[in-house]
Formats: C-alpha cells, structure tokens, sequence
C-alpha cells in the first residue's frame, strides 16, 4: 500500500518531487507508525464490513480501526465480535486482499477479547495488525499488553498495540502527573508493541460536559489543549524515548448552521473549480478540520482519528511534505553540518539552525518517506483535489 497510490501514476509524479513509498503490514514499525495517517474507524457491526473495507482501501485509506467499544450498544458486542470474525474470513478469501487491504486493527473492551478473537480468527489473523486499547492507564493497560503478547506468541503474528489515552484520571489536573507517569512506565515497557498512541478527546470533554462546535479546534477548549500538551511533553518526546501520537478525532461531517466566519482563506484557491472545493470544504464544516490538522502538526502530533470518510483526503493531503520543508530538512542534515551553525534556507526566507532544528529535520524526512514531497509549484489545494475521491 502507499498514500495517494489510488490515484494514477502520471497524476502522481505531476503532485510530487519524492513519491510516498511503498510498505506493507510487514514494513518496520517506525514506518508504519508514520504512515497511519487518517485511521478510519467503524462500528464491527456493519453487516457489509468486508466490502467496506476494499471500498476504502480504494479511496486511500490506510488504517483502519473495527470497533467493538463505544461505537456499539453493550447488548450488541457479542453479535459484533461473531461478524467481525465472518468478515475477516471474507477478506481472508479475496484474492485481493494481500494487495489492496489497509492495515486493520480491532478495538477491544477487555483484555481477554484479544486472545478470544485471535483463536477466532484462525488463519485470516494474517490480515490484522493489532488492537486498541481503550481507557488506557498503568493499571489498565497492563493486563490489556499481556493479552496481546500471549495472543501474538499463539498466533505467530506481529501484534501492535494503540492505546487511547481518554480517562479521568489523564484529565484531571491532581492525578495527570502520576497517570502520565504511570502510562509512561508501561508503554516503555512494552515499546516495542506499541505502534502508537491515540488521544480520547470526546472522553475529556464528557467529563466537563462540553463538546467542541464545528467552527472551534481541540486546542480552542483549554482544558483539552493542556492535557494535549503535557501528554506531548512526556510521551512525544524526539529523543528517543517518545512515541507517536496521533491527533484527535473530528466530530462533524453534515451541514449545520455557522456562527463564525469561515477559517478557510482564499488566498491558497484559485477561480473555478477550486473556488468550487473551497466552499464545499466551508459547507461540509470542514475548513474547522483543516485548521486542527495544522495545530495538530504544530503541536507535535501525526495522524489523526476519522470516523467519516470524507476527512481522510484533508487528513492526507496536509500530511505531505511541501518541497520547503523537504529542501530545509535535507540542509540540516546534511553530513558537513555535523558540527552545528546557522545557513540561509535554500527558500532565502529564513535561517535554519542545524542543532536545534535537527529532531524536526529528522521527523519531516520520516514523514516525506510515507506521504512524499510535493512538487515546488504545488500546494495542499492541488493534493487535496487529487485525493477526493472521484
């Protein structure tokens, strides 16, 4: 798989200096934490799952998360788990399926869920990457990370895990340092199972009874930006120690009446057809989600929960290196600046220090080997129209 391989070649090398790459289920776990990209999430109780899954795989989504948790009514989880295992055998049996999947991952309510479904799924556990764990904390997490090691240990197959980072006791400010500190100990533990870890924010704003309106980011509620920031400075650290973690989810996909201006410049769109997308971004209330994508990358996170396919192109599309970036980054790192100082950028717009911008010059090569750098002429307007789906 690779982001934007579903669109045509020659319309790919128009968009981009560097091609995303190719991975796979297989590919290293740095590369595939990077690539997560839009993980789109989906109730496993959806009668026509399998399908579903192909028909996003060829609209360009990558990961996807088949939830057994919040999405469902309690009364349905044991019907869900029977389907999720029905629709695995399905995909198991396309002979597309080793091509054209996405990576796919369970959300699971107990620990004891992830061996029971990984001896259900039989043969077909060839197609899953791993699971999410809910409510994730020192105390809860551990029994959740020894379910997943045994079932990967019977199974044979690498296992990953996503914690959700959502309980009271992250929010909440006399608890959040020893929380933090506890999740900290057990995700260090078992680093090398965890992919990657997924910010709750619907949960920290239930616990004050607030939901965000459309036309406000996460980063506009404070009480949520403050946990985003402490959760970054202590779990997204880039020197070594940290993870990736991925922004938040956006709730609104359907018209609604707008209070606010629209957030959408004009300025990056031109007459016509593009003047067309543009108020239909504004339309959908989703310039609001373009605007978070941009915070989310300013504030250390990468990737992003969806639950409607319509954010995955947004999502994509802003997680393309542009060429600046990619021409800063290379120039840092280069082999004969190892000994620091300061250059004019290749751009002559600013002056990149070697030594402090190196971590971001490293992470932004990351992110142009998944999602590609952009050609010099082309902006996010232009990949976000190549990545809507026709």
């Amino acid at each position: 798989m690779r982001h934007f391989g579903h669109i045509a070649p020659e319309e790919r090398q128009r968009l981009f200096h560097r091609e995303p790459c190719v991975f796979t289920a297989d590919s290293p776990a740095r590369v595939l934490a990077a690539a997560l990209g839009a993980t789109l999430y989906s109730p496993a109780t959806r009668p026509h799952l399998a399908d579903d899954v192909i028909k996003q795989a060829g609209r360009g989504v990558v990961s996807m998360v088949l939830c057994l948790e919040d999405s469902i009514d309690d009364a349905e989880v044991v019907g869900a788990e029977q389907n999720l295992v029905r629709q695995f055998a399905d995909l198991a049996g396309r002979p597309e399926s080793d091509v054209l999947l996405p990576l796919l991952f369970v959300r699971v309510r107990e620990p004891g869920q992830i061996p029971d479904l990984v001896r259900r799924l039989g043969a077909s556990v060839r197609l899953l990457s791993g699971f999410v764990l809910p409510k994730f904390t020192e105390e809860r997490g551990v029994p959740f990370l020894e379910a997943l090691t045994a079932a990967e240990s019977a199974s044979g197959r690498r296992l990953f895990a996503m914690p959700v980072l959502e309980s009271p006791g992250l929010l909440y400010l006399e608890s959040r340092r020893e929380t933090l500190e506890g999740i900290s100990r057990v995700v260090d533990k078992y680093r090398d199972r965890v992919l990657a870890l997924r910010l709750g924010v619907t949960d920290f704003c239930s616990a004050y009874g607030l939901r965000r309106a459309p036309d406000m980011t996460a980063y506009d509620v404070q009480i949520v930006a403050s946990v985003i920031a402490d959760v970054v400075n202590m779990l997204g650290r880039s020197d070594g120690t940290g993870f990736t973690v991925t922004g938040p989810v956006w709730e609104y996909f359907r018209v609604q009446e707008r209070m606010f201006k629209p957030q959408l410049r004009r300025s990056p769109f031109q007459e016509g057809e593009v003047e067309e997308l543009r108020q239909a971004l504004i339309e959908h209330d989703l310039d609001g989600l373009l605007r978070e994508i941009a915070l989310d990358r300013a504030n250390g996170l990468l990737g992003k929960t969806c639950i409607h396919p319509s954010h995955v192109p947004a999502v994509h599309a802003l997680s393309v290196v542009s060429h600046e970036e990619y021409s800063d980054a290379q120039d840092i790192l280069r082999p004969e600046r190892g000994g620091g100082g300061v250059l004019r950028s290749a751009y002559t717009n600013k002056m990149n220090e070697v030594k402090p911008h190196r971590a971001w010059a490293e992470r932004t090569l990351q992110r142009a080997e998944v999602f590609g750098v952009a050609n010099e002429d082309i902006g996010f307007v232009e990949l976000l129209a190549a990545a809507l789906p026709a």
